[in-house]
């Protein structure tokens, strides 16, 4: 994995974290990186009678929509001989610093099924789905950057397999493996447990954390052969 790479996921996965939690705290339990787990809080919102079902709904097509679309902006700036993934970070801070302006500006949302709930929410989902695909794509070998399920399979499997394994060269690949994993593991875990504690200090204007966290990871790709 390139050094860059190897850097700059786990500050992505405190992103992830990040920006997950204020979204479900903020507007009324949407996730804006974990999209399928709004189905769930769909459920609870029919059950309960809350807000924001609206925006659970739209959440999935939003996110697979801009998945989509910065898929091709990705080609299209592949076949002007540039690599996509600096342009691509630069647009995802950008709309990340988007999203912090309208919560700010606009929130707090005690509706979340209201115009400001639904457009701010739909702007963080856009943000995160272009983390997502900058991660699956353009972030050669890293694991995922939001979705850490897979990580934690992956890691469970691969302690388990180091207990019985003799083999030195496995042992070593494994290890090797577990690295970012872990490191992204614990980038998340920060992220969650930092949003959840500087919501309560000062409200949705913790959102400024990781907007430096994304601006850092712009600043990161220059001078660096990994993306240009």
């Amino acid at each position: 994995m390139p050094t860059l790479h190897r850097s700059m996921a786990p500050a992505l996965s405190f992103n992830g974290g990040f920006v997950d939690t204020v979204g479900f705290l903020a507007l009324q339990g949407l996730f804006t990186a974990h999209v399928t787990g709004n189905f769930v809080t769909l459920g609870v919102s029919i059950v309960h009678g809350t807000s924001g079902a609206l925006a659970k709904l739209l959440a999935l097509p939003v996110f697979a929509l801009v998945v989509g679309l910065t898929h091709l902006a990705a080609v299209s700036i592949h076949r002007r001989g540039l690599t996509p993934l600096r342009p691509l970070l630069i647009l995802h801070t950008l709309m990340l610093a988007l999203f912090g302006v309208l919560a700010i500006g606009l929130g707090p949302f005690h509706d979340g099924d209201s115009s400001a709930a639904l457009i701010t929410g739909m702007v963080g989902v856009a943000a995160m789905a272009i983390q997502n695909a900058i991660s699956r794509q353009h972030l050669n070998g890293a694991p995922p950057t939001t979705l850490m399920t897979g990580n934690v399979t992956q890691g469970a499997i691969d302690v388990f397999a180091l207990i019985g394994l003799r083999d030195e060269t496995q042992r070593a690949a494994i290890k090797q493996r577990l690295k970012p994993i872990g490191w992204n593991l614990l980038g998340f875990t920060l992220g969650c447990i930092g949003a959840a504690l500087l919501y309560l200090a000062v409200g949705l204007w913790c959102l400024g954390l990781p907007i430096l966290v994304a601006i850092w990871t712009c600043v990161r790709t220059f001078g660096s052969s990994d993306s240009v």
